[in-house]
Formats: C-alpha cells, sequence, structure tokens
C-alpha cells in the first residue's frame, strides 16, 4: 500500500502510510546526505543520494539489507528513526533529499532543532513523541500510521493517539503547502492595504502639523 495524502491545495492536513524504520539513534545530516553531493542548490534529484552510503555497496548497486532498500517498504512515506535524528551540520539538502525520496512525515523521540526548522521551511514534517511510544513503534515496522496535522495528532492501528508539537505558523505552512515566503506572498493584498493605510495616517498627521 502507498501512501494516501489528504491535501489542501499543495500541502497536505493528513498522511496515512506504513511505516519504514531506520533503529539507529544519532543519524546525522552526512548520514541522511553525504558531503561530496551538496555541489548542487536544486532539490529535484536528491532523492537518488539519500542515505547513499548505506543504499548502495561498493560497486553501486543496491544494498538488500538496507530497509529503504526493500521492496515491502516501496512507497511508504513515514520514516521512523531512532533518537537524535537530523544532528550534525546544517544543511539543508537533507530534507530535500528525504522528500525527493517521497518521504512527507520523520518520527523519533529527539530531532536536530536545525534539522527541524529546515524541514518545516520544505514540507517535511517532524513529529517527536515519547520514547517508549517510539520504541514500540521501532519494533513493529510496516504498520499503518495516520498523521493529522490539524489535530497535531499520530495515529495508530489500535486506535490509540499521541499529540506532538507544532507551531501554529509552521501548521499552516504545511497545510496549505507554502513555504515562508510563499505564505508572505500570499498576504501581499492584505499587505498593500496595510501600507496604504500607513501612508493615509502619515500624510494626514504632516498636514495636521503644518495647519499649525
Amino acid at each position: 500500500m502507498s501512501a494516501s495524502i489528504a491535501s489542501a491545495d499543495a500541502g497536505f492536513v493528513e498522511l496515512v502510510s506504513r511505516s519504514v524504520v531506520l533503529r539507529e539513534r544519532n543519524i546525522d545530516t552526512d548520514q541522511i546526505i553525504p558531503a561530496r553531493f551538496l555541489t548542487t542548490t536544486e532539490r529535484k534529484g536528491l532523492g537518488k543520494f539519500a542515505f547513499n552510503d548505506w543504499r548502495y555497496l561498493a560497486d553501486g548497486a543496491p544494498n538488500p539489507a538496507f530497509e529503504l532498500n526493500k521492496p515491502e517498504n516501496a512507497g511508504a512515506a513515514i520514516l521512523v528513526a531512532g533518537r537524535n535524528f537530523g544532528c550534525g551540520s546544517s544543511r539543508e539538502h537533507a530534507p530535500w533529499a528525504l522528500t525527493d525520496l517521497g518521504l512527507r512525515a520523520v518520527i523519533s523521540s529527539e530531532i536536530a532543532d536545525i534539522f527541524r526548522s529546515n524541514s518545516l521551511k520544505n514540507g517535511l514534517l517532524p513529529v517527536v513523541i515519547g520514547q517508549e511510544l517510539l520504541d514500540e513503534l521501532l519494533a513493529r515496522p510496516g504498520i499503518e500510521l495516520r498523521i493529522d496535522v490539524r489535530e497535531r495528532r499520530l495515529h495508530l492501528p489500535d486506535g490509540r493517539s499521541a499529540e506532538f508539537p507544532l507551531d501554529a505558523f509552521a501548521q499552516t505552512c504545511l497545510i496549505e503547502g507554502v513555504d515562508q515566503l510563499g505564505y508572505l506572498l500570499r498576504q501581499q493584498e492584505a499587505i498593500n492595504q496595510y501600507e496604504q493605510r500607513r501612508a493615509t495616517a502619515q500624510s494626514q498627521t504632516q498636514e495636521s502639523s503644518h495647519a499649525r
């Protein structure tokens, strides 16, 4: 079963997918995308380099033992990873590579702050949950999970759910499918109206001052 995304325009409000599990802790950004692939500013195509040194053998052939190469994980959009995911350098290429690979959410008990910030700017949802629940998900790869962005909740197949932190602005950007600049551009009309009111108020103040 491939991932199902309930969308609002280009964003998403709900994600349903099987999980793919990487149990390793402290997966850093150099493991997510090695530094030698940071020579481009294009996001498209970076997915083929995601987890490159784990996904491929020395001769360049896919490593059949790596979770993301296994046929049963094809199309999975939710990655469940060990604690402290995304640590290391602050390369924005890391979430670019993961989203180009087809992932839309990463679940862990701890996600590095800079990686989390970069992810939210690029449509990748970081879901932080308690260690006990994470241990359960790590032990049950391939289960179907549902993430509700509006409710900020992760839903399990047995009916349990867990809330995860997500600030209101990031939530809005995810639902609307825009980054920070895109959000501001959507407010252009309101910005223009504000500037017009401000210019009018300044003009009236100057006229009043001259009248005195």
